[in-house]
């Protein structure tokens, strides 16, 4: 019998190793703080002062909400880019919230595989360093997790819970939504964080495409064009609604696409029309398609099919938020795609 001492690295779990990346960074992530944290990183749990915004809502709702990137990091890990990954999270999860109208304050993240390499660690961290810095949100704190036998060897699972604050008498959650009211919505810039599995499938086993491969229908590589961050739409929403603009309702299109999502947010007697071509019709998607036969509702359950997120609302006020994007160059523009009418909580595509 051997003499030799075990520990938790001979069983795959190198906690050092893991806590030198993050310490490595510690001053970078607290660069994301405000004068609201009150311990520093390492503790049990993130301590948030909600003095500060007591002071600037008259009745502050907190909002919440956990998302992850699901397969998207098994093209990251095949591309070996995982910077991107980070702003992805920081977009997922904060439109998520945005829909009630809500300011981002805070995250946690968690990132999980089955042995954690310190480089791909900090690569993501810097990613969602950087996106937070961008959206003034907090990174108070997260959770790495080694589980070998859990995870296939390499893969990585990243997860984001993310906390915002919006005044009660301010939340949209769709209620007045009536018949006549129009759609607008916000392109999105591809997949953003969903349908990776149905892609890869499409891609990979249906057909043999190379990730590094350039593409003359997408103008990039297979690769590049499956890693196209997930757009965040908080500022132009924010903004927007600072300016007074009414907006009824909103949707995130993210996992479910707008079949799923857009019903959520519908009162019990209203439907929606969408016309398929009054978006840009993104080459990705087109691609996609012709690769197998696939149903419509299918695809558009599936993916987003060019739309990441929805407005509704009176036709002249959301024109007028079209308009003040424009006026004031905003990156993001909003498209008329379509209009509310009597239903039963449906989407119909319309040609």
């Amino acid at each position: 019998m051997s003499d030799k001492t075990l520990n938790y690295a001979d069983a795959g779990v190198d906690i050092d190793k893991t806590n030198k990346a993050i310490k490595s960074l510690s001053p970078l992530i607290e660069t994301t703080f405000s004068q609201a944290l009150l311990n520093p990183l390492g503790g049990f749990a993130a301590l948030y002062d909600l003095k500060a915004i007591m002071a600037n809502y008259a009745e502050p709702v907190l909002v919440q909400s956990v998302d992850g990137l699901g397969t998207k990091t098994i093209i990251a890990r095949l591309m070996q880019q995982y910077h991107q990954l980070g702003y992805d999270l920081v977009a997922a999860t904060a439109n998520d919230i945005l829909v009630y109208g809500a300011k981002p304050l805070s995250l946690l993240d968690y990132v999980a595989s089955d042995a954690l390499e310190p480089e791909t660690l900090k690569e993501l961290l810097q990613g969602m360093i950087a996106a937070c810095k961008q959206s003034k949100i907090a990174l108070i704190g997260g959770e790495t997790a080694e589980m070998p036998g859990i995870y296939r060897r390499g893969e990585y699972d990243v997860v984001g819970m993310i906390t915002g604050v919006v005044d009660k008498a301010k939340i949209i959650q769709g209620s007045t939504i009536q018949p006549g009211d129009a759609v607008f919505a916000f392109a999105s810039s591809g997949l953003h964080s969903n349908g990776y599995s149905l892609a890869r499938h499409l891609l990979f086993h249906k057909h043999l495409f190379k990730l590094d491969a350039y593409r003359d229908d997408l103008g990039q590589t297979l690769g590049e064009a499956l890693l196209e961050p997930h757009l965040n739409y908080t500022e132009p929403v924010l903004s927007m609604l600072e300016q007074g603009i009414i907006i009824k309702g909103m949707a995130h299109i993210s996992g479910g696409g707008i079949i799923d999502n857009l019903p959520r947010v519908l009162p019990d007697h209203c439907a929606i029309e969408i016309n398929k071509h009054r978006y840009p019709n993104l080459p990705l998607f087109s691609f996609l398609q012709s690769l197998a036969p696939i149903a419509e509702q299918e695809l558009y359950r599936t993916f987003n099919m060019g739309i990441g997120y929805v407005l509704i609302g009176a036709q002249q006020e959301l024109s007028n938020a079209a308009a003040y994007l424009t006026k004031h160059e905003s990156t993001y523009k909003l498209y008329y795609i379509g209009h509310v009418v009597e239903g039963k909580k449906e989407v119909h595509l319309c040609a």
